[in-house]
Protein backbone atom coordinates (compact mmCIF):
# COMPACT_ATOMS: atom_id res chain seq x y z
CA UNK A 1 0.00 0.00 0.00
CA UNK A 2 1.31 3.35 -1.05
CA UNK A 3 0.45 6.20 1.51
CA UNK A 4 0.43 10.48 0.09
CA UNK A 5 3.03 11.03 2.47
CA UNK A 6 5.52 8.76 1.35
CA UNK A 7 5.29 9.87 -2.16
CA UNK A 8 4.77 13.88 -2.01
CA UNK A 9 8.08 14.43 -0.09
CA UNK A 10 10.17 15.17 -3.43
CA UNK A 11 9.78 16.80 -6.61
CA UNK A 12 8.92 13.61 -8.84
CA UNK A 13 4.59 14.81 -9.47
CA UNK A 14 2.05 15.93 -11.72
CA UNK A 15 1.36 18.79 -9.80
CA UNK A 16 2.03 21.66 -12.25
CA UNK A 17 1.03 19.36 -15.41
CA UNK A 18 -2.35 19.18 -13.84
CA UNK A 19 -2.67 22.77 -12.69
CA UNK A 20 -2.16 23.76 -16.34
CA UNK A 21 -4.46 21.24 -17.55
CA UNK A 22 -6.81 22.65 -15.22
CA UNK A 23 -6.08 26.43 -16.47
CA UNK A 24 -6.08 25.55 -19.92
CA UNK A 25 -9.63 24.14 -18.75
CA UNK A 26 -11.03 27.37 -17.31
CA UNK A 27 -10.17 28.74 -20.83
CA UNK A 28 -11.99 25.96 -22.70
CA UNK A 29 -15.07 26.11 -20.67
CA UNK A 30 -15.09 30.81 -21.29
CA UNK A 31 -14.65 30.37 -24.65
CA UNK A 32 -18.77 28.92 -25.30
CA UNK A 33 -20.30 32.13 -22.97
CA UNK A 34 -17.32 34.56 -24.51
CA UNK A 35 -18.25 33.41 -28.34
CA UNK A 36 -21.65 32.64 -28.05
CA UNK A 37 -23.52 34.76 -24.54
CA UNK A 38 -23.92 34.74 -21.44
CA UNK A 39 -26.52 31.88 -21.83
CA UNK A 40 -24.74 29.28 -23.58
CA UNK A 41 -23.57 26.02 -22.00
CA UNK A 42 -20.63 24.96 -20.98
CA UNK A 43 -19.03 22.23 -21.43
CA UNK A 44 -19.80 19.29 -19.03
CA UNK A 45 -22.36 21.34 -17.73
CA UNK A 46 -25.34 19.37 -19.01
CA UNK A 47 -23.86 16.24 -17.83
CA UNK A 48 -22.45 17.12 -14.29
CA UNK A 49 -24.56 20.18 -13.42
CA UNK A 50 -21.04 22.25 -13.66
CA UNK A 51 -18.93 23.65 -16.00
CA UNK A 52 -15.43 22.30 -17.16
CA UNK A 53 -14.28 25.93 -15.75
CA UNK A 54 -15.92 25.33 -12.17
CA UNK A 55 -14.64 21.70 -11.94
CA UNK A 56 -10.63 23.34 -13.06
CA UNK A 57 -11.06 25.48 -10.30
CA UNK A 58 -11.94 22.96 -7.64
CA UNK A 59 -8.76 21.45 -8.92
CA UNK A 60 -6.85 24.75 -8.42
CA UNK A 61 -8.50 24.99 -4.79
CA UNK A 62 -7.96 21.36 -3.69
CA UNK A 63 -4.02 21.56 -5.21
CA UNK A 64 -3.30 24.61 -3.00
CA UNK A 65 -5.18 22.92 -0.03
CA UNK A 66 -2.69 20.93 0.43
CA UNK A 67 0.12 23.01 -0.67
CA UNK A 68 -0.09 26.01 1.37
CA UNK A 69 -0.21 24.30 4.85
CA UNK A 70 3.17 22.77 3.34
CA UNK A 71 4.54 25.37 2.78
CA UNK A 72 3.46 27.09 6.65
CA UNK A 73 4.97 24.44 8.14
CA UNK A 74 8.22 24.61 6.17
CA UNK A 75 8.69 29.06 6.36
CA UNK A 76 10.79 29.74 9.46
CA UNK A 77 8.70 32.32 10.26
CA UNK A 78 4.80 33.64 9.57
CA UNK A 79 6.08 37.15 8.11
CA UNK A 80 8.23 34.55 5.67
CA UNK A 81 5.20 32.67 4.92
CA UNK A 82 3.35 35.68 4.30
CA UNK A 83 6.06 37.30 1.94
CA UNK A 84 5.96 34.22 -0.35
CA UNK A 85 2.02 34.22 -0.94
CA UNK A 86 2.18 38.15 -1.29
CA UNK A 87 5.71 37.02 -3.96
CA UNK A 88 3.23 34.31 -5.69
CA UNK A 89 0.26 35.74 -5.99
CA UNK A 90 0.69 40.11 -6.57
CA UNK A 91 3.50 40.40 -9.03
CA UNK A 92 1.87 38.52 -12.08
CA UNK A 93 -1.37 40.17 -10.92
CA UNK A 94 0.08 43.54 -10.86
CA UNK A 95 1.86 43.54 -14.68
CA UNK A 96 -1.49 41.72 -16.17
CA UNK A 97 -4.02 44.35 -14.51
CA UNK A 98 -1.48 47.33 -15.53
CA UNK A 99 -1.21 45.71 -19.38
CA UNK A 100 -4.98 45.41 -19.55
CA UNK A 101 -5.16 48.57 -18.58
CA UNK A 102 -2.40 50.33 -21.08
CA UNK A 103 -2.47 47.81 -23.85
CA UNK A 104 -5.86 45.78 -24.07
CA UNK A 105 -7.63 48.82 -22.94
CA UNK A 106 -6.52 51.28 -25.78
CA UNK A 107 -7.02 48.51 -28.47
CA UNK A 108 -10.14 47.74 -27.29
CA UNK A 109 -12.04 51.08 -26.15
CA UNK A 110 -14.90 52.91 -28.74
CA UNK A 111 -13.47 56.14 -26.71
CA UNK A 112 -11.75 58.88 -27.60
CA UNK A 113 -8.20 57.52 -26.50
CA UNK A 114 -7.88 60.60 -24.45
CA UNK A 115 -11.12 60.25 -22.75
CA UNK A 116 -10.52 56.57 -22.14
CA UNK A 117 -7.34 57.69 -20.54
CA UNK A 118 -9.11 60.39 -18.10
CA UNK A 119 -12.20 58.27 -17.11
CA UNK A 120 -12.59 57.56 -13.20
CA UNK A 121 -12.88 53.75 -14.32
CA UNK A 122 -9.70 53.68 -16.09
CA UNK A 123 -7.97 54.90 -13.36
CA UNK A 124 -9.46 52.64 -10.82
CA UNK A 125 -9.07 49.46 -12.50
CA UNK A 126 -5.45 48.33 -11.32
CA UNK A 127 -6.10 49.42 -7.90
CA UNK A 128 -9.35 47.68 -7.41
CA UNK A 129 -8.51 44.71 -9.48
CA UNK A 130 -5.50 44.38 -6.39
CA UNK A 131 -7.62 44.92 -3.83
CA UNK A 132 -9.45 41.09 -4.69
CA UNK A 133 -12.68 42.26 -2.76
CA UNK A 134 -13.86 45.29 -4.97
CA UNK A 135 -13.18 44.52 -8.39
CA UNK A 136 -14.18 46.12 -11.35
CA UNK A 137 -15.95 44.13 -14.25
CA UNK A 138 -14.90 46.42 -17.04
CA UNK A 139 -13.33 49.44 -18.63
CA UNK A 140 -15.02 52.65 -20.21
CA UNK A 141 -15.46 51.50 -24.01
CA UNK A 142 -14.54 48.19 -23.91
CA UNK A 143 -15.96 44.84 -25.31
CA UNK A 144 -19.69 46.37 -25.28
CA UNK A 145 -20.07 45.13 -28.29
CA UNK A 146 -18.71 41.65 -27.43
CA UNK A 147 -21.66 38.63 -27.37
CA UNK A 148 -20.16 38.69 -23.74
CA UNK A 149 -20.39 42.39 -22.89
CA UNK A 150 -18.23 44.53 -21.12
CA UNK A 151 -16.30 41.42 -18.93
CA UNK A 152 -12.75 42.23 -18.66
CA UNK A 153 -11.74 39.32 -16.87
CA UNK A 154 -13.98 36.91 -15.61
CA UNK A 155 -11.42 35.22 -14.00
CA UNK A 156 -9.85 37.21 -11.16
CA UNK A 157 -12.69 36.87 -8.76
CA UNK A 158 -11.83 33.43 -7.11
CA UNK A 159 -8.22 34.94 -5.88
CA UNK A 160 -10.23 36.64 -2.77
CA UNK A 161 -11.44 33.15 -2.21
CA UNK A 162 -8.05 31.70 -2.32
CA UNK A 163 -6.48 34.54 -0.05
CA UNK A 164 -9.65 33.85 2.41
CA UNK A 165 -9.02 30.50 2.31
CA UNK A 166 -4.93 31.58 3.03
CA UNK A 167 -6.22 32.60 6.14
CA UNK A 168 -7.83 29.48 7.14
CA UNK A 169 -4.41 27.80 6.79
CA UNK A 170 -2.86 30.97 9.37
CA UNK A 171 -5.07 30.35 11.97
CA UNK A 172 -4.84 26.55 11.69
CA UNK A 173 -1.15 26.49 11.71
CA UNK A 174 -1.37 29.54 14.53
CA UNK A 175 -3.40 27.13 16.57
CA UNK A 176 -1.37 23.75 16.22
CA UNK A 177 -4.00 22.28 13.66
CA UNK A 178 -1.64 21.35 10.78
CA UNK A 179 0.38 19.22 13.17
CA UNK A 180 -2.86 17.46 15.11
CA UNK A 181 -4.66 14.83 12.91
CA UNK A 182 -7.09 15.29 16.17
CA UNK A 183 -7.69 19.03 15.68
CA UNK A 184 -7.30 19.23 12.45
CA UNK A 185 -10.33 16.73 12.36
CA UNK A 186 -12.61 18.36 14.59
CA UNK A 187 -12.18 22.00 12.62
CA UNK A 188 -12.76 20.14 9.17
CA UNK A 189 -16.24 18.46 10.71
CA UNK A 190 -16.95 21.87 11.86
CA UNK A 191 -16.44 22.92 7.80
CA UNK A 192 -18.01 19.85 6.55
CA UNK A 193 -21.33 20.80 9.04
CA UNK A 194 -21.80 24.35 8.34
CA UNK A 195 -21.24 23.19 4.88
CA UNK A 196 -24.21 21.30 5.08
CA UNK A 197 -26.21 23.41 6.90
CA UNK A 198 -25.82 25.51 4.26
CA UNK A 199 -26.35 23.17 1.20
CA UNK A 200 -29.55 20.76 2.77
CA UNK A 201 -31.41 23.56 5.02
CA UNK A 202 -32.95 27.43 4.37
CA UNK A 203 -30.27 28.72 5.37
CA UNK A 204 -28.53 28.35 2.57
CA UNK A 205 -31.01 30.51 1.04
CA UNK A 206 -30.40 33.53 3.71
CA UNK A 207 -26.76 33.31 3.35
CA UNK A 208 -24.56 36.27 1.39
CA UNK A 209 -23.21 35.52 -1.86
CA UNK A 210 -19.92 35.71 -0.70
CA UNK A 211 -20.18 33.13 2.02
CA UNK A 212 -21.70 30.29 -0.46
CA UNK A 213 -18.99 31.03 -2.56
CA UNK A 214 -16.16 30.81 0.46
CA UNK A 215 -18.35 27.37 0.75
CA UNK A 216 -18.36 26.30 -2.40
CA UNK A 217 -14.18 26.88 -2.97
CA UNK A 218 -13.19 26.37 0.90
CA UNK A 219 -14.23 22.62 0.60
CA UNK A 220 -11.78 20.94 -1.79
CA UNK A 221 -9.08 23.57 -0.31
CA UNK A 222 -10.72 22.25 3.41
CA UNK A 223 -10.23 18.35 1.96
CA UNK A 224 -6.73 19.10 0.54
CA UNK A 225 -5.52 20.92 3.91
CA UNK A 226 -7.26 17.72 5.61
CA UNK A 227 -5.25 15.45 2.98
CA UNK A 228 -2.58 16.99 4.24
CA UNK A 229 -2.49 16.67 7.78
CA UNK A 230 -3.12 12.99 7.22
CA UNK A 231 -0.99 12.30 4.56
CA UNK A 232 0.93 9.51 6.19
CA UNK A 233 -2.37 7.85 7.02
CA UNK A 234 -3.72 8.67 3.78
CA UNK A 235 -3.39 5.23 0.93
CA UNK A 236 -3.48 6.47 -2.66
CA UNK A 237 -4.94 3.43 -4.95
CA UNK A 238 -6.80 3.19 -7.74
CA UNK A 239 -9.32 1.03 -6.15
CA UNK A 240 -10.37 3.60 -3.37
CA UNK A 241 -10.62 6.00 -6.09
CA UNK A 242 -13.54 3.83 -8.22
CA UNK A 243 -15.01 3.60 -4.47
CA UNK A 244 -15.49 7.13 -4.22
CA UNK A 245 -17.02 7.45 -7.93
CA UNK A 246 -19.26 4.42 -6.93
CA UNK A 247 -20.75 5.87 -4.33
CA UNK A 248 -20.44 9.24 -5.70
CA UNK A 249 -23.23 7.81 -8.49
CA UNK A 250 -25.11 6.34 -5.78
CA UNK A 251 -25.79 9.57 -4.12
CA UNK A 252 -25.84 11.62 -7.45
CA UNK A 253 -28.85 14.13 -7.48
CA UNK A 254 -28.30 14.66 -3.61
CA UNK A 255 -26.33 17.72 -1.17
CA UNK A 256 -24.36 14.20 0.03
CA UNK A 257 -23.52 13.22 -3.90
CA UNK A 258 -22.45 16.92 -4.08
CA UNK A 259 -19.79 16.08 -1.21
CA UNK A 260 -18.95 12.71 -2.43
CA UNK A 261 -17.98 14.37 -5.76
CA UNK A 262 -15.71 16.58 -4.36
CA UNK A 263 -14.08 14.46 -2.39
CA UNK A 264 -14.03 11.67 -5.12
CA UNK A 265 -12.37 14.81 -7.37
CA UNK A 266 -9.71 15.76 -4.65
CA UNK A 267 -9.13 12.09 -4.39
CA UNK A 268 -8.25 11.28 -7.92
CA UNK A 269 -6.16 14.54 -8.35
CA UNK A 270 -3.60 13.28 -5.68
CA UNK A 271 -3.60 9.62 -7.21
CA UNK A 272 -3.01 11.20 -10.88
CA UNK A 273 -0.59 13.77 -9.10
CA UNK A 274 1.64 11.43 -7.25
CA UNK A 275 1.06 7.76 -8.24
CA UNK A 276 2.06 7.85 -12.23
CA UNK A 277 5.77 8.04 -12.71
CA UNK A 278 7.86 7.98 -16.16
CA UNK A 279 8.05 11.07 -18.66
CA UNK A 280 5.08 13.00 -17.62
CA UNK A 281 7.04 14.27 -14.73
CA UNK A 282 9.46 15.89 -17.12
CA UNK A 283 7.24 18.43 -17.27
CA UNK A 284 8.21 19.75 -14.05
CA UNK A 285 10.93 21.17 -16.06
CA UNK A 286 9.45 23.56 -18.30
CA UNK A 287 8.06 25.86 -16.06
CA UNK A 288 4.61 26.64 -14.10
CA UNK A 289 2.66 28.75 -16.24
CA UNK A 290 -0.39 27.81 -14.78
CA UNK A 291 -1.24 30.95 -12.98
CA UNK A 292 -0.39 33.30 -15.84
CA UNK A 293 -2.88 30.50 -17.99
CA UNK A 294 -5.07 31.69 -15.47
CA UNK A 295 -5.14 35.27 -15.08
CA UNK A 296 -4.63 36.24 -19.13
CA UNK A 297 -7.10 33.96 -20.81
CA UNK A 298 -10.26 35.50 -20.47
CA UNK A 299 -8.86 39.49 -21.75
CA UNK A 300 -7.11 37.46 -24.22
CA UNK A 301 -10.26 35.43 -25.62
CA UNK A 302 -12.55 38.80 -25.13
CA UNK A 303 -9.99 40.32 -27.49
CA UNK A 304 -10.24 37.75 -29.90
CA UNK A 305 -13.90 38.15 -30.10
CA UNK A 306 -13.19 41.85 -30.77
CA UNK A 307 -10.63 41.85 -33.44
CA UNK A 308 -11.72 38.67 -35.61
CA UNK A 309 -15.39 37.66 -34.48
CA UNK A 310 -17.83 36.84 -34.91
CA UNK A 311 -16.47 33.25 -34.12
CA UNK A 312 -17.64 29.92 -32.86
CA UNK A 313 -15.84 28.75 -29.25
CA UNK A 314 -13.48 25.82 -30.65
CA UNK A 315 -12.16 28.83 -32.91
CA UNK A 316 -11.74 31.15 -30.33
CA UNK A 317 -9.48 28.39 -28.56
CA UNK A 318 -7.46 28.01 -31.47
CA UNK A 319 -6.68 31.65 -31.78
CA UNK A 320 -6.75 33.01 -27.96
CA UNK A 321 -4.73 29.73 -26.48
CA UNK A 322 -1.52 29.95 -28.27
CA UNK A 323 -1.36 34.17 -27.30
CA UNK A 324 -2.24 33.25 -23.98
CA UNK A 325 0.45 30.35 -23.35
CA UNK A 326 2.79 33.03 -24.36
CA UNK A 327 1.78 35.97 -22.22
CA UNK A 328 1.78 32.77 -19.46
CA UNK A 329 5.28 32.02 -20.36
CA UNK A 330 6.56 35.63 -20.15
CA UNK A 331 4.92 35.93 -17.17
CA UNK A 332 6.80 33.12 -15.35
CA UNK A 333 10.18 33.45 -16.64
CA UNK A 334 10.21 37.46 -16.43
CA UNK A 335 7.38 38.07 -13.71
CA UNK A 336 6.69 34.78 -11.25
CA UNK A 337 9.84 32.92 -11.07
CA UNK A 338 11.83 36.36 -10.24
CA UNK A 339 10.02 37.85 -7.58
CA UNK A 340 9.74 33.99 -5.91
CA UNK A 341 13.42 34.13 -5.63
CA UNK A 342 13.14 37.72 -3.62
CA UNK A 343 11.48 35.48 -0.94
CA UNK A 344 14.95 34.18 -0.02
CA UNK A 345 13.99 32.64 3.23
CA UNK A 346 15.20 29.13 4.20
CA UNK A 347 12.74 26.59 4.35
CA UNK A 348 12.39 23.89 7.26
CA UNK A 349 11.81 20.32 7.12
CA UNK A 350 7.75 19.59 8.01
CA UNK A 351 7.45 18.73 11.29
CA UNK A 352 5.49 14.93 12.29
CA UNK A 353 1.63 15.24 12.30
CA UNK A 354 1.68 14.87 15.70
CA UNK A 355 4.21 17.78 16.42
CA UNK A 356 7.68 16.01 16.88
CA UNK A 357 11.34 16.26 15.56
CA UNK A 358 11.16 17.41 11.83
CA UNK A 359 11.79 14.82 9.22
CA UNK A 360 14.30 14.94 6.43
CA UNK A 361 12.36 15.97 3.56
CA UNK A 362 12.77 17.52 0.28
CA UNK A 363 11.03 20.07 -1.29
CA UNK A 364 8.34 19.31 -3.67
CA UNK A 365 5.29 20.62 -5.28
Amino acid sequence: MVFLGEVSRGRDNNLNLIRMLAAIGVLVSHAWPIALGAAASEPLEGLLGASLGHVSVLVFFVISGFLIPRSFERQPTLAAWLRARFLRLFPGLVVAAVLTVAVLGPLATTLPLAEYLQRPETLAYVPRTLSLFAMQRGLPGVFAANPYPVAINGSLWTLFYEVACYGGVMALGLAGALRSRWHMGVALGLFLAVWLGLAATPLGALAPGRVKLLMSLGLPFAIGTGFYVWRDRLPLHPGLALAFVVLTAAAWGTDLGRLLFVVALCYAVFLLAYLPGGRLHDYNRIGDFSYGTYIYAFPVQQLTMHLAGPLGPLANIAIALPATLALAAVSWFWIERPALALSGARRRPPRDVAGGVPRAEHRSG
